[in-house]
């Protein structure tokens, strides 16, 4: 148990360790900040969206940036997508599950607002759909995924593929950048004296 335990850890410290020499990554991190920041200067917002483990890890950056990260400051207008669970039901319902993220994408986005998408696939359709609105109205687009970027490649303005097929590692560099893109957030828009 403790060998698997040290396995699974050094891991991740493996994969995460590789992130600190990936330039395409590390570029397009800087790139989403900046445009984050410039969609919060023109009273922008920030939407997420994701299903299972990535629904949870959605929703919890729309909470860092919309409440607070590191410290007290003004609340930025960020969401994830999923969590009108009267919405989602009812859309999927009478619709299809492959569209709840596309319709509140569609009554929710405005041009220069981001939408940032989360599958380790890179291939769940209710993503891809709602990146291919945001996309259509004018938004700023980032896929969030494993290493093949899957169809989300095709669908976004930035690629972050995090180079693993293993899901929990994969959501765990998502979770590392997704934290530091919200300090690198919080740091520029509201800088400590």
């Amino acid at each position: 148990m403790i060998q698997l335990l040290k396995s699974r850890i050094q891991a991740s410290i493996d994969l995460k360790t590789s992130l600190l020499s990936n330039d395409a990554i590390l570029n397009n991190v800087q790139n989403i900040v900046n445009d984050i920041v410039t969609c919060y200067k023109n009273d922008g917002k920030v939407l997420w969206a994701g299903n299972g483990g990535s629904a949870a890890d959605a929703q919890h950056l729309a909470a860092e940036l919309s409440g607070r990260f590191y410290y007290d400051r003004p609340p930025l207008f960020s969401e994830a997508l999923h969590v009108n669970t009267s919405y989602t039901t009812a859309v999927a319902n009478d619709y299809s599950y492959d569209v709840i993220y596309s319709r509140l994408t569609q009554a929710m986005g405005r041009k220069g607002d981001v939408l940032i998408g989360l599958s380790t696939s890179g291939n769940s359709t209710n993503v891809i759909k709602a990146l291919e609105v945001a996309n259509q109205i004018g938004m700023v687009t980032v896929a969030f995924t494993g290493e093949t970027g899957g169809k989300m490649k095709d669908c976004a303005k930035y690629l972050i593929n995090i180079p693993s097929k293993d899901t929990p590692r994969i959501q765990e560099c998502h979770m590392i950048l997704g934290h530091t893109i919200c300090e690198l957030v919080e740091i520029a828009l509201f800088p400590k004296p």
